[in-house]
């Protein structure tokens, strides 16, 4: 079978980059390794932890807030079998949604292993151990991620557990140890201790979302210690051992000093590393860094090898899916023609704890770093009048701008639909607005959204109108 174009693996990225290139007129095929579509995002990432991390709240606010809202319940519990069976019901809806997808938009579809035979000929191996091949112009290398281990610390997939694990477990844990403060750890420690788990953060830094502005990991530790969850920072894991039901995790202090902490789980979450086994990269002359097994693309996202391209999570950058689907639309456009581009800065990256985080640009550190001079504007949620109704009033939006421009140049939000909220500046900064541009704009009232314009007047000469 000859096609245009052959995408290997169906997450955001792959899947995006098959319907572009259908729509395109291209003849696209794509390679899908296990039995359903969407890949990690669908089936063990994005979708499922968002399913969690929605009923647990549900669950956490009619335990701690409904009564403040006039509401009364009698004898509130958790059906935890109910609630991950909601969780696979959104994933299945999610994952034959792509699979009608590829059938409107007429693209082939290979269940298997897909590897290189040379560049433009790709052997899928059935799970039933037959193998075909089919042969394409282009080749889009899609793999994704898997969770990132510690080579000392070996995950049996009971006790010791990937988020993979923690999306499906059978009970909710007594006491989960979890090991790294980013954002995937982070966002599962939230949904079980909602329910009511005891949850330890251990991280290696000296701060929760490293990768973030400061200020949010501060306040997102804050919240998260309200919500009874405990932190371990600047401690390095050296181990663990499971003895039956029970889980001893060692490490070191700042100082030195030798700890543990015993639960009846461990979720690793240290982040994830580049899924590129099995492609067969060696035969068509591709290496892979060492560390984090990334493929070195160009500009236009192609590899050393003419006609193969690589996007998403096996390239160099964050590991977002709407990173991803952004990369597959720009290389089915190129392919065709097209001369599209894509701004890495301003992607925007968010934490689906509650309040959201979500952050765009610039951070004060790398802007300090890089010599630039900046103003700042920051308004808190406790101002505002639609936060005060709903009852969430931790978080703030800050707006960094030029100093001498005005012009914006990142924007970082810890609050109520952050995750939403982040939109209106990445869409002002993609039309380079500034800070006034923005204060100067009609914000319905009352909105969450209140938060960004005032964040804007405050940096524009301190006007903020309610601080």
């Amino acid at each position: 079978m000859q096609y245009d174009v052959i995408v290997i693996g169906s997450g955001p990225g792959g899947y995006v980059a098959a319907i572009r290139c259908a729509q395109l007129g291209l003849k696209t095929a794509i390679v899908e390794k296990y039995n359903t579509l969407g890949g990690t995002c669908l089936n063990v990432g994005c979708i499922p932890s968002k399913a969690l991390l929605d009923s647990s709240e549900h669950y956490h606010n009619a335990a701690h807030a409904f009564t403040t809202h006039g509401i009364k319940l009698d004898n509130l519990g958790v059906d935890f079998g109910q609630m991950v069976k909601r969780k696979q019901e959104v994933v299945d809806a999610n994952t034959s949604g792509i699979s009608y997808l590829m059938k409107k938009n007429k693209i082939d579809t290979h269940f298997g292993t897909g590897s290189f035979k040379d560049k433009n000929t790709i052997t899928v191996k059935k799970a039933d151990g037959t193998e075909t091949e089919i042969t394409g112009k282009n080749v889009i290398i899609a793999t994704g991620s898997k969770p990132s281990a510690l080579p000392f610390l070996p995950i049996d997939k009971k006790r010791v557990i990937t988020s993979t694990e923690a999306l499906s477990l059978t009970e909710i844990p007594k006491h989960l140890v979890l090991i790294g403060g980013g954002v995937i750890g982070l966002e599962l420690g939230s949904v079980y201790a909602r329910l009511g788990s005891k949850v330890s953060v251990i991280e290696f830094m000296d701060g929760i979302i490293p990768t973030m502005d400061k200020g949010l990991g501060r306040e997102l530790q804050k919240v998260l210690t309200k919500l009874g969850m405990e932190f371990y920072l600047g401690h390095k894991v050296t181990g663990a051992t499971v003895n039956g039901d029970e889980v001893t995790v060692n490490f070191d202090t700042p100082k030195g000093e030798k700890k543990e902490l015993k639960g009846d789980y461990c979720l690793v979450a240290v982040g994830r590393i580049a899924y590129t086994d099995g492609l067969g990269l060696d035969k068509i002359g591709i290496t892979v860094e060492e560390r984090g097994r990334k493929i070195t693309v160009n500009d236009h996202l192609e590899t050393s090898v003419k006609g193969v391209y690589a996007i998403g999570d096996v390239i160099k950058g964050a590991m977002l899916a709407h990173k991803a689907e952004d990369e597959g639309t720009l290389v089915a456009e190129i392919i065709a023609g097209q001369k599209p581009h894509i701004d890495y800065n301003l992607i925007p990256g968010v934490v689906y704890t509650w309040p959201e985080v979500a952050a765009v640009g610039q951070t004060e550190e790398q802007l300090k770093a890089a010599g630039v001079k900046y103003k700042t504007g920051s308004f808190p949620f406790k101002a505002s009048g639609r936060a005060r109704a709903s009852g969430d009033l931790d978080g703030f939006v800050k707006v960094l701008a030029d100093a001498v421009t005005d012009e914006i140049l990142g924007v970082h939000m810890i609050g109520p639909r952050a995750a939403d909220m982040i939109a209106e500046a990445v869409v002002a900064m993609e039309f380079r607005a500034s800070a006034e541009d923005i204060a100067r704009i009609s914000h319905a009232h009352p909105t969450y959204t209140e938060a960004m314009r005032e964040a804007c007047l405050a940096a524009t000469e301190n006007r903020a109108i309610h601080i």
